[in-house]
């Protein structure tokens, strides 16, 4: 199903400033039996993003309302939650009292292959590079054509994701999902305060790992760790078995984040 303002339809205006500019946020949400384990991250991600656009921020409530209506029904759902600025006039000026489209929209889980969470999956190491621009950083807003085009730079199904560099050459994320490495047995995670996105699953392992550091991650470095995960909010916790020739294997806090995600709620295969 899929809402826009609260009415069941699938278009929008073709002024609307989501389509003309990117103007705008987006929450992609994992739900269980109706329940979203991560629910309050994603609303405070939301607001915050509101923030740094200046927007004006949903009410939490109504969009659980209608989160609700859209995955009823279904046992295992990935909701999106769409805010842009709405219609304005031509022109980059944004309206003087916007009044945002709001999109949420249900879509059926995706298949993820068990040997995936068992023994990892293979990354592409990404040509294209994220720019810096520390404004957007973290935020999850609505230009992803970095991404659509690093994704566009490999078509082999062995491969499910692309690790993406900063244009420092630091390590920063994959296409769709947060990057983990674990170098002399410390949890390492990029800094996302200059590009790529602040992980909902990633603040909640943040939380869960007190002894993790947040900082720069030369590619070289990220290369030579002990071990490497990726975390999602609906894929969770998938070990990284290659980037390129460099062969990983699924390690011990990859196997502890697994299990920290199974007891929020998420189903699994056991790894």
């Amino acid at each position: 199903m899929m809402l826009v303002n609260g009415r069941q339809q699938d278009d929008v205006a073709a002024l609307d400033r989501g389509l003309l500019y990117g103007d705008g946020l987006f929450e992609t949400i994992r739900f269980v039996d109706g329940a979203a384990p991560l629910w309050t991250r994603h609303m405070q991600r939301l607001a915050q993003g509101c923030g740094r656009l200046r927007l004006p921020a949903p009410d939490a409530a109504l969009l659980l309302r209608e989160a609700r209506a859209a995955t009823q029904g279904m046992a295992d759902a990935v909701l999106r939650i769409t805010l842009t600025r709405g219609v304005g006039a031509r022109g980059y000026a944004t309206p003087a009292a916007p009044q945002p489209t709001r999109i949420v929209a249900a879509f059926a889980m995706p298949e993820v292959a068990v040997a995936a969470y068992r023994d990892g999956v293979r990354l592409h190491l990404c040509e294209t590079r994220l720019a810096v621009q520390p404004l957007l950083a973290g935020i999850k807003h609505l230009n992803r054509l970095e991404q659509v085009l690093a994704r566009a730079e490999w078509n082999d199904p062995a491969i499910a994701e692309g690790l993406l560099c900063d244009l420092h050459g630091n390590a920063i994320s994959a296409t769709a999902a947060n990057l983990f490495a674990v170098i002399d047995g410390v949890p390492v995670t990029p800094r996302v305060d200059r590009c790529g996105v602040a992980g909902v699953l990633r603040a909640e392992l943040l939380a869960v790992l007190p002894q993790a550091q947040v900082r720069d991650l030369p590619l070289a470095e990220c290369l030579a760790a002990g071990e490497l995960f990726l975390s999602s909010s609906v894929r969770g916790i998938l070990p990284v078995q290659a980037v390129g020739d460099r062969v990983f294997a699924p390690g011990p806090v990859a196997r502890t984040m697994q299990a920290h995600w199974r007891g929020l709620g998420f189903p699994m295969e056991q790894a």
